[in-house]
């Protein structure tokens, strides 16, 4: 039996550190090219950030009408089968959940090495290194996990508040001050443009989800993970928002649509040469947190896919001293490693992730088919019902299409690497 450890702080810590990963400190965004002007640049990261909230909602929901351990596992399997929770762990075992903790292990590796120069081979070693630890951390019980998640979202948020109070108040003089001065680009604003910046920010709001997965761990987690849920994607929706809008006071337009560290080069223009050094250790901070909330929350799925019979048993041992579901750790850490030192996270990865966002289609669509049934009792029902599950399925699967018409070729790959869990599926349920 797993213990009930986890409350309200800790929940949403996990739900802020798993969304806050790397993406927002170093990448040109999708959506500063996709958009002309500054104005819709914060449109779209606050409209993104509405959708993740109606996303969020949807779990609310779910948690309060099934708090068990397993989160979006148990609810497909509620809600339509089976073999839909099935499918779920099987992406994420092979590469939606241990293809994410191989990527921002990396990420972590890459800016450790601006403090100690290592190679590729080093890099590589570092970021098994930190899943080995973090994946001992946590089967040394959910509550030792969980401190270091929250003292690590701490951290991290803390810098972020930080570095937009900075960037207000170094910018107040004017010196440094582009927003105002912003020309936008000579195309308009178009609406596949918009849904494209959608995309990307929606993609970039990622792990909202995952805090579902511990349920079974959280203390009435029936009210615990809704609050979770909006508390956490609201805290993250104000911190993108804010952290966008010092980017744009700070670096013109266009050499923010060119950079390729962000946050780095605006911390170089609000404080100097030193700036870079200061962004290498945020992200550092805000990577370990992220991987340490992904690898706490994965097991609790195939820990209740094991009770549920549709894994090896010993795969849902509990510990009889930690009581944390040490076999399913320790598999997701060999699997995580061995991705991540032959580097195939990559191609698995952006190759499936997209399906993701079929599962959370199907997850708002189980509200309409689960409220008709007899005995559907949630202690907490979404706002705005059926208007916003409806709009959230089909963001999702707006963002299912784009993925496929960018590059259909990778998406029927990734779909087909999903779909080989059905026969064992079959092969399973039969034995």
């Amino acid at each position: 039996m797993l213990r009930k450890a986890l409350g309200l702080r800790d929940a949403t810590a996990m739900v802020v550190g798993t969304i806050i990963g790397a993406s927002i400190f170093v990448q040109p965004s999708e959506i500063s090219s996709q958009m002309p002007t500054p104005a819709g640049i914060l449109l779209v990261w606050v409209a993104a950030g509405l959708l993740t909230m109606f996303g969020a909602l949807v779990c609310a929901e779910l948690a309060s009408a099934f708090p068990r351990t397993g989160g979006v596992y148990v609810y497909l399997t509620e809600a339509w089968s089976p073999a839909a929770g099935f499918l779920w762990g099987w992406a994420m075992f092979w590469s939606m959940h241990t293809g994410i903790i191989a990527a921002i292990a990396m990420v972590f590796a890459r800016y450790a090495a601006v403090f100690v120069p290592m190679g590729d081979l080093g890099q590589r070693l570092t970021a098994v290194a930190l899943i080995v630890v973090l994946s001992g951390v946590n089967i040394l019980g959910v509550r030792h996990g969980a401190r270091v998640q929250t003292l690590f979202t701490a951290a991290k948020l803390t810098a972020i508040v930080l570095m937009i109070l900075a960037g207000v108040w170094l910018t107040r003089d004017g010196s440094i001050y582009h927003l105002q001065s912003q020309v936008p680009a000579s195309d308009p604003a178009t609406f596949n443009g918009f849904v494209l910046a959608m995309a990307a920010g929606l993609f970039a709001y990622g792990g909202w989800h995952m805090v579902t997965f511990t349920a079974g761990e959280t203390r009435d987690a029936a009210a615990t993970i809704p609050r979770a849920l909006i508390a956490g994607t609201l805290i993250v929706t104000a911190c993108y928002a804010g952290l966008n809008l010092v980017y744009m006071r700070v670096l013109p337009l266009e050499e923010l649509r060119a950079s390729t560290r962000v946050a780095a080069d605006a911390a170089d223009a609000l404080v100097g040469a030193g700036g870079a050094g200061l962004m290498a250790a945020l992200v550092m901070v805000s990577t370990f947190g992220a991987v340490n909330g992904i690898i706490l929350m994965g097991p609790r799925v195939y820990y209740s896919m094991a009770e549920d019979g549709l894994l090896f048993r010993w795969i849902g041992a509990v510990h009889p001293r930690y009581q944390t579901p040490h076999r399913a750790l320790l598999l997701q850490a060999a699997w995580a490693s061995s991705l991540t030192l032959t580097g195939t996270y990559r191609a698995l990865f952006t190759r499936v992730i997209y399906t993701e966002w079929i599962f959370f289609a199907a997850l708002a669509l189980a509200l309409f088919v689960l409220r008709r049934r007899a005995g559907y009792a949630p202690a907490y029902r979404i706002w705005g019902y059926p208007v916003v599950p409806a709009l959230f399925a089909a963001a999702a699967l707006v963002v299912v299409a784009i993925q496929v018409n960018a590059d259909p070729t990778d998406s029927a790959i990734g779909l087909g690497l999903v779909l080989l869990g059905l026969p064992v599926y079959w092969w399973w349920s039969k034995k």
